[in-house]
């Protein structure tokens, strides 16, 4: 029988091990699916994953779940992707990325967004060429469909897995029709 302390230590060990799997990049996609988490840390990971949470609010982190589209609600967390983002980003400045692209992005994610989150790339790209050159917009489109900011399928752009897990959509909008 386990005692009181051996359970609370193999608990901590959890934590630790689930931090480490978080905070550090394994591939290209940020963040660890749910079943490898399921693997390295037991059945009970989304209560690990729970416990790792409420630890990393104190820093002003959070463990961001990324439900799979492809699948419905209640089903197992085993696809889902967990990551760790900043609540709320204190540091703008350490983006390093040009005040234009953000714009450019800003732009795009909104007018995605006022489509009910899928809009033909063509109309994306008259719609930034109005107030952007036209081959930083091409270029543009493309590094963020790279990086994840935007998904692409059948010339129509949607909104990617990272702007997912990095924007709050609603304050993005809040903050442009406030302008």
């Amino acid at each position: 029988m386990e005692t009181e302390e051996e359970s609370r230590a193999r608990a901590e060990r959890k934590v630790k091990k689930a931090a480490q799997l978080l905070f550090f990049r394994q591939h290209r996609i940020p963040g660890v699916k749910g079943w490898e988490l399921k693997k390295a840390l037991g059945d009970d990971y989304v209560d690990v994953i729970g416990v790792l949470d409420s630890g990393l609010d104190k820093l002003g982190m959070e463990v961001k779940r990324l439900r799979d589209d492809k699948r419905g609600d209640e089903e197992k967390a085993e696809s889902d992707r967990f990551m760790i983002v900043l609540k709320d980003p204190l540091i703008e400045k350490a983006s390093g990325t040009r005040i234009d692209e953000v714009g450019m992005l800003s732009a795009t994610l909104a007018y995605v967004i006022s489509k009910q989150g899928k809009a033909p790339r063509k109309a994306v790209e008259v719609f930034l060429s109005a107030k952007f050159p036209k081959h930083r917009v091409l270029f543009a489109l493309d590094r963020y469909i790279k990086q994840g900011y935007l998904g692409e399928e059948d010339k129509a752009l949607f909104i990617g897995w990272r702007t997912r897990a990095e924007v709050d959509r609603k304050s993005l909008l809040d903050l442009i029709l406030g302008a």
